[in-house]
């Protein structure tokens, strides 16, 4: 599928959001889990091809060094009636692939990308809900607080790079949210576990969503399962990238990381 850029929006001096319509996004269905992504396909400068294209034509008959870059992106907002398809993008400078596109994105651009995919969803039997991450997790952990129903109790917990990169965050439910910021200091990484080891949590059965840098969500994995009590069951986890290392490199070793994460505490 493809969409073309309708606007694009600089939320914060990190995050662009990139709004998609057009013919393309004809017949998208969205699943139902508020951490739905689509796995775009970011074309290396001058490809012979597209914009619109098909990624594993691509892959069949062009050179590996042509192939567009695959990345997944969580779906902040799809607005059916309209046939909008709103993406969040973190943006460091000129580093990785769809950053800079979509600091550059201008009206009628094209994207072309596969899904959409997921499978957590905030459950309406959970006591409380716990929701941890970065900015990459910001859109999924923003779709769940809209999606939780007046009454319901959401603890939220942020990392980000100071007050201009906090975003406005809004649900229906009681909501216990903290902004972290970093310092540029050896201690930025375990400023997200060493504030749910001060956390007193609140009674009864959680629901929770711990997304980010790999190695935070694996310390703070640890520390939910292993000293918290939490059961795996009951808990979305996935380390979305790692610190000193880009996209490609981090790709390449993820399934074996996520597989000794998970050996950590089964």
């Amino acid at each position: 599928m493809h969409g073309h850029v309708v606007r694009t929006e600089r939320l914060t001096p990190g995050l662009v959001r990139v709004v998609l319509g057009g013919p393309g996004l004809d017949g998208l269905v969205m699943p139902d889990g508020t951490d739905a992504y689509v796995n775009v396909a970011i074309p290396p400068a001058g490809a012979p091809y597209g914009p619109v294209f098909d990624p594993a034509e691509v892959r069949e008959t062009q050179p590996a060094e042509l192939w567009p870059a695959r990345r997944r992106y969580t779906v902040r907002r799809w607005d059916a009636a309209a046939g909008e398809l709103t993406l969040d993008f973190v943006v460091h400078g000129a580093s990785g692939a769809a950053g800079p596109w979509a600091a550059a994105a201008a009206l009628g651009d094209v994207l072309v990308f596969t899904g959409p995919s997921g499978g957590y969803r905030p459950d309406p039997e959970a006591a409380w809900h716990l929701m941890v991450g970065d900015e990459s997790a910001l859109p999924a952990i923003a779709a769940s607080l809209e999606a939780l129903p007046a009454g319901a109790r959401a603890v939220v917990r942020l990392v980000c790079d100071g007050p201009e990169h906090e975003v406005e965050l809004a649900s229906p439910a009681d909501l216990d949210l903290a902004w972290l910021h970093r310092a540029g200091a050896d201690t930025d990484g375990s400023l997200l576990l060493e504030s749910l080891r001060s956390l007193e949590l609140p009674a009864g059965r959680v629901h929770a969503f711990v997304h980010g840098e790999a190695d935070e969500i694996r310390s703070i994995r640890r520390h939910l399962l292993a000293e918290r009590g939490l059961e795996r069951a009951d808990m979305s986890c996935s380390p979305y990238w790692r610190r000193t290392m880009t996209d490609e490199a981090w790709r390449q070793v993820k399934r074996e990381y996520v597989a000794a994460m998970e050996a950590d505490v089964a």
